[in-house]
């Protein structure tokens, strides 16, 4: 997955997490969003949230045809949440 521009200009990268279907959003090295792609009924969607209090960013009603867009588009509900 190729780092969006929004969070590289705000020290951000990705890490994937221990299980294939979770990466983790940091910010100056620190890991302080989990993305954590889920089936849901034929697609997927995208559980966002901070790592530190387990706040939830992403719309769980929102759902996209391949895990790879379920990753995308749960950046791009991130980036909204943020105001970024």
């Amino acid at each position: 997955m190729t780092v969006p521009d929004w969070l590289q200009a705000r020290g951000g990268s990705l890490k994937p997490g221990v299980m294939p279907e979770t990466t983790f959003a940091l910010i100056d090295g620190q890991p302080l969003y989990k993305l954590e792609v889920r089936p849901a009924t034929g697609k997927f969607t995208c559980a966002v949230s901070a790592t530190v209090n387990g706040k939830r960013y992403d719309d769980p009603k929102t759902t996209f045809p391949t895990p790879e867009s379920a990753l995308a588009g749960g950046l791009e509900q991130l980036r909204s949440a943020l105001g970024w």
